[in-house]
């Protein structure tokens, strides 16, 4: 059968089943190689049969009210509504919890617009498929690469700050966080008229790249600190 017939066919067989799995495969690959260069937990595999299981379930959403035009119920839309809903789960698992950093959404989200392009290519749309296909790569490579540039990855952390009474503020220890590019959440002053010390808590997104012990450093140089301690808030 002529190629240009078989793409732009609407009679779901053999030879047009066995195309739209092909290009439902390279759709796969493709975002599954990104996704498995990045180390994501869903992968190269996992994407392609993500691709190829939601194209073979629109060609069967297609092909049931074709070859049953009698069978009242036969609704095109029916099982391929169904993929959508359940792709949620196999989505679910892709995305981790590191202490206060949550990480695969990413991953999940492209397991989802794969499922989506696989209904797609299943029903014919190639030129549509193609299309979001090549802005769901531009938008995992090119932007990711932004992204990195100007919005560093971090770290939620809970910072400790002990300084002798009445010597430094919290006003004091901002600056310092600001100019290390460390965004503060919030604030906690403790103070007690028995202590001779205060203990300021910052709770903070760290950017990764951060060495810690210039961190440290800096805080330490502040007149009047007598500890300080950082960890991950989980």
């Amino acid at each position: 059968m002529d190629l240009n017939v078989l793409i732009n066919s609407t009679v779901i067989d053999t030879e047009t089943a066995a195309l739209r799995l092909i290009v439902s495969f390279f759709a796969g690959l493709l975002v599954g190689v990104e996704r498995e260069a990045h180390s994501q937990p869903a992968g190269l595999r996992t994407h392609i049969l993500i691709s190829i299981g939601s194209t073979l379930a629109m060609l069967l959403s297609i092909y049931i009210p074709q070859q049953f035009p009698d069978f009242q119920n036969g609704d095109p839309g029916r099982i391929a509504a169904q993929v959508i809903a359940g792709i949620g789960f196999l989505g679910a698992g892709a995305i981790l919890r590191i202490g206060g950093n949550v990480k695969g959404l990413t991953t999940a989200a492209s397991i989802w617009a794969m499922a989506i392009i696989g209904l797609a290519i299943g029903a014919g749309l190639f030129g549509i498929s193609a299309i979001a296909l090549g802005i769901i790569l531009f938008s995992l490579t090119v932007m990711d690469i932004f992204e990195k540039l100007f919005f560093q990855d971090k770290i939620y952390k809970k910072i400790e700050i002990t300084v002798k009474k009445n010597t430094a503020q919290p006003e004091d220890f901002k600056g310092v966080l600001h100019a290390l590019k460390i965004k503060i959440s919030a604030v906690d002053i403790r103070k007690s008229m028995a202590d001779t010390t205060e203990k300021f808590t910052y709770y903070v997104y760290i950017p990764v790249k951060l060495d810690p012990q210039k961190l440290a450093g800096m805080i330490e140089k502040t007149e009047g600190v007598v500890a300080f301690s950082e960890e991950l808030v989980t």
